[in-house]
């Protein structure tokens, strides 16, 4: 089923009008049909490693297709790639969680937190203040730098409020988004494979989420804010 994938998101980009989908609706719900049935067969590892997932549905985690063009310059009905978002609350949550993207020659997969809301955002650099020595450890892991090269995003280009510029950690308080990510080749996605390596770079991001996700526990059971 993967096999269709980059076909059809090849041929959407080059194709983006209702009128194109419309005429190709039969194909759009296989591959569709098809993704939710692989995000599934993932969701069922996951949950092991993530418990606090176990009540996530594929439907939970798989972003639609259709675009949000009121605000965008950008009218293009419908997105170019495939993609999934493995989170406590789903898809729309703020927590941290775990990302696949599948597009022709740019899919990766990904995970963290990006652009958290201020509150999220104080957590986290809280989190940093008190024990940013966690966060080093895992990112100096060999496994985490074998196949990431470290946080990616924005960074202030000042020190961020409360915290002065010598501050031990201040590279890693500087960010404004916290993720990590590593790319998946086309071969990857045709063949399949790219399901049993997802899973296996979960599982070694998994202490990243763990710093991130206690360090905005409070906000997500205590403010109602996510």
């Amino acid at each position: 089923m993967s096999r269709q994938y980059l076909e059809f998101l090849k041929d959407l980009s080059e194709n983006n009008t209702k009128e194109w989908m419309d005429e190709n609706r039969a194909l759009y719900l296989s591959v569709k049909d098809g993704f939710i049935q692989e995000v599934n067969e993932m969701l069922e590892e996951i949950k092991v490693l993530e418990p606090g997932m176990a009540n996530l549905r594929p439907k939970d985690c798989v972003f639609r297709q259709n675009r949000d063009i009121r605000f965008s310059q950008n009218k293009a009905p419908y997105k170019t790639n495939l993609a999934a978002y493995f989170a406590v609350g789903g898809k729309k949550s703020e927590g941290p969680g775990y990302y696949l993207h599948i597009q022709p020659g740019s899919s990766f997969i990904a995970g963290g937190v990006w652009m958290p809301s201020a509150e999220v955002l104080k957590k986290i650099r809280q989190e940093i203040d008190y024990s940013g020595n966690l966060l080093v450890d895992i990112l100096e892991n060999p496994d985490f730098k074998s196949w990431f090269s470290g946080i990616e995003g924005d960074q202030l280009k000042t020190s961020p409020r409360d915290y002065d510029s010598d501050h031990p950690y201040i590279d890693l308080l500087r960010f404004k988004s916290f993720i990590v990510s590593t790319p998946l080749s086309d071969k990857e996605i045709k063949s399949g494979e790219f399901k049993e390596k997802t899973l296996s770079v979960f599982k070694v991001m998994k202490p990243f989420h763990d710093f991130l996700h206690q360090a905005i526990e409070d906000v997500e059971s205590g403010d109602g804010l996510l």
